[in-house]
Formats: structure tokens, sequence, C-alpha cells
């Protein structure tokens, strides 16, 4: 029997989902141990205890993995966000295929010889266009960083080694007129505090264009000694283009309100995705590391194999900007989205490039898809490009019933594309091929795109 607060030495033998080793106790129940790596010898102390398996604390690595490394970020750890910078590189893009390979096995019933390698980064680090930290009090000292995972403890940060370093600049100007003007934070030890007025700080950078943007996220329109902020950034952020202050004043996690105020600048910056210029605007979503979007982009495109007579649908098509990579071989491209304001996007962002074969249309694509095919549209091929849950299973049946040629899955999350892979070959599709794109490196998360065919 496991017993927890007690010492064991065990021997990892796999890595969890997240990045966890994985011991055997008996042979059969497996403890969780974050921090270790397969193949490790470890000492462990469980802190608790399931029925079907239990959760470690490494206490000393007794043997060490070749694959380990020394973290370059003392908080990691702590933050969460990078569990796994202890792991090399190359090691990270085998933990990511095999993790792939295990989910289109068990989940989808697939062969893993399906799933390529994963295409990484030749340098996986400050590869983030976008940061988002809290501001918070914590027993009167000011912190800005990221919240501990699991709960509202803010880690303070200096910097961080996957954002852009503009980032770290704007945190440190910031952290300076905070205390200077004594600017009450709305999170104070944990808590909400209606009286408190900055929330988060958000800073959005073009790579290409080096435009940078600075969201500063406040609990209603008051904003004390807002002129001096802006003078700060304007004067020492070299391509500052955009300072906007966001009103949230909800008491929600979601980080960003709907109201913005331009207090300098425009209202937007833009990068380009290959020969695609985009406008980010504070509430658009952009893909975080644009060199890896590149890539899967063009893998995507790859897989849809279009010749220019083809009509496509590009399902969950957010912003467009897949929808746009698919114009450039496509004779017509269609694409859905729920989200309105997406969709007002993703109509700028066409006629900023004068692509003028798509169309766009806001909706549910289980329900505009069919809708467009009743009215005579033929699609020759579909992309999904679906949030983390997955596609609704409604619209996957929509999808079989175009009979469509071709389908070309993106996914974040390799298990809910195992469960929809595994959904469209029971309606006559066969998965040709999975190849992972590391968007995330030194995280557990990776990308994911799938060809299937007829």
């Amino acid at each position: 029997m496991v017993e927890k607060n007690k010492e064991y030495i065990l021997n990892i033998v796999s890595q969890g989902y997240e990045g966890e080793g994985i011991a055997k106790i008996d042979g059969t129940y497996p403890v969780f141990i974050e921090g270790a790596l397969k193949g490790e010898t470890v000492k462990v102390k469980i802190i608790k205890v399931k029925k079907n398996f239990a959760y470690a604390k490494l206490i000393e690595v007794i043997e060490s993995s070749k694959e380990r490394c020394e973290a370059k970020c003392d908080i990691y750890k702590r933050c969460g966000g990078c569990k796994i910078q202890h792991m090399s590189y190359k090691e990270q893009l085998n933990f990511k295929w095999e993790r792939v390979k295990d989910c289109i096995g068990k989940i989808g019933k697939l062969e893993g010889n399906l799933v390529k390698f994963p295409l990484g980064m030749e340098e996986p680090w400050r590869y983030r266009n976008k940061v988002q930290l809290p501001i918070g009090l914590v027993n009167g000292e000011l912190k800005i960083g990221f919240f501990a995972p699991r709960s509202h403890e803010i880690i303070d940060m200096e910097t961080c080694l996957i954002q852009d370093e503009v980032a770290d600049k704007v945190v440190k100007l910031t952290r300076e007129w905070i205390k200077k003007n004594n600017i009450k934070p709305y999170n104070v030890n944990g808590e909400y505090d209606e009286d408190g007025i900055l929330r988060h700080i958000m800073i959005r950078r073009g790579f290409t264009t080096n435009e940078v943007m600075v969201v500063i996220v406040t609990n209603g329109e008051k904003l004390p000694n807002k002129d001096e902020f802006i003078d700060l950034i304007v004067k020492n952020i070299p391509g500052i283009k955009s300072i906007v202050q966001n009103i949230n004043s909800k008491k929600t996690n979601v980080i960003l309100g709907e109201k913005c105020i331009t207090l300098w600048g425009e209202d937007s910056i833009s990068d380009y995705i290959g020969n695609f210029r985009f406008n980010i605007s504070p509430l658009s979503f952009f893909q975080v590391n644009p060199t890896q979007t590149e890539v899967l982009y063009s893998k995507a495109l790859e897989y849809a194999e279009l010749t220019g007579e083809e009509e496509v649908f590009d399902a969950y098509c957010g912003t467009g900007t897949i929808t746009l990579f698919l114009s450039q071989k496509a004779k017509k491209v269609y694409g859905v989205e729920i989200i309105s304001q997406a969709i007002d996007n993703a109509r700028i962002n066409a006629l900023k490039n004068n692509v003028d074969n798509v169309e766009f249309f806001v909706g549910e694509s289980e329900s505009v898809i069919p809708d467009l095919i009743n009215k005579g549209v033929k699609a020759d091929m579909v992309m999904v490009d679906p949030p983390r849950k997955g596609c609704d299973r409604k619209l996957l049946e929509a999808i079989t019933n175009i009979n469509a040629k071709k389908i070309v899955y993106v996914s974040c999350d390799p298990s809910t594309l195992a469960r929809d892979l595994a959904i469209l070959e029971e309606n006559g599709y066969r998965t040709v091929e999975v190849q992972p794109v590391d968007m995330f490196p030194n995280t557990s998360h990776i990308e994911t795109v799938a060809k299937l065919i007829k």
C-alpha cells in the first residue's frame, strides 16, 4: 500500500502528457512526479494518494538522464509556464512525438507510424509575440508576473525567456510608474479589491514590423497619472505604435473587457504571416508564435493539395489567417466563425491583402456549412481548426455528409484530435498523415495538422 508522506526510490519509466515523470510501484501503480525524466532513478515523497495513482514530490535525482539540462529560468518551477525546461530540446520534441503517437493509438485507434516527427524551432526561446501579466499586491509588495499553477498567487517576474524582450522593458517601466504614483492593483493578496485600479498589463509585438502595442487593463475608466505612463512608454520603447486602456469591471478570470480606449497612437498594430499582413487589435486573436505559425499553415496548405479549381470550407476560421493562406491556391474559400468580431477582422484582413476569392460567414459551422451546401455550394476540401475541446460532433457529421475529397484538421490538443479522427474514420475518411509542429517550446503543448482523404 502506497503511503502519503513516505519516501520512495523509483525508476521513471515514461513521461505523462504534461511532461511529468511516471514511475510504477509494484509494476502497476503509477506515481506522477513533476520534474523527473524517463530513465532516471529518483528519490520522491508521496504527497497525494488516489485509488488508481499517486502524486509525488521530487526530492533528489539519484541517476540522471543524459537529456536533463540546466533550466535557464530561475522561477520556472514556481511559474509553471515552461514546465519542461529541464529537458533538452531534442528530448522535448521526442516527448511530444510520443505523446501525439500515444493519443493517436489509444484514443484514435490508429497506427502510430502515421505521426511524423515534430517540426521544431532552431531557437526555442523568445518566440512569443504576446504576453498578459496580472498585477497585484502581496503583503504590501507589488508583483507583476504569472499566476502559479491552479492559484491566484502571482509569481513576480523580471524577465521571461519565451516572451519577446520588449515585454521585459515594458514591465520594468510599468513597475516603476506604479510604485512612484502608488497606484493600487485590483488583486490584493489573491483577492479582488473593488477599489483597486490595475488588473493586467498586456504587450504585443509584430515580429516582422517591430510594431509594439501596450494595453493596460483597469477595473473601470479611472487611470491616475496616465499621461506620465504614456510618456514613459513612448520615450523608452522603440517601435511603440499603440497604447490602449482596456476596461474590465467584471469579477471574472477573463483578462480583457469589451471596451478599449486608445490613449496614444493607433488602435492596432500589424504583422505578417508569410506574404499576408494582418491587423492586430487588443481583442483580436493572433497566433503567439509567428515563426512556427508559417510552418504550420504551410504544412496545412501542402496537405490541401489545391490546384486552383477547388472550393474550400474553412471551419472555425477566426480572423481568417488560414483562409487567406488557402486562397493562394483555391478557386474560392468560405470561412465560418461564430465570433462576429473575428469575422469583422477577417474581412478587413482580406481587403487589406487584396484577396477577393474568400467569403466569410458568422455562425456555427455545423449550421452554416450544411446551409451553404443546400444553396448549391460544393466543397472539394474542408479545413478545420477548432478550439482545444475539438470539433462539435454535429460539425463532423455535417462535414462527412458533404463528401469532400479531403479534410485537413489543425489541432492544439492531440487527445481531441485523436477522438475526432476516429469519428471521421467511422464516417468514410482515412487518415493519411499527422504532422506535429512545435509552436510552444519548453512547454508540454503541441500543435498538430492531419490530412484525411475520402
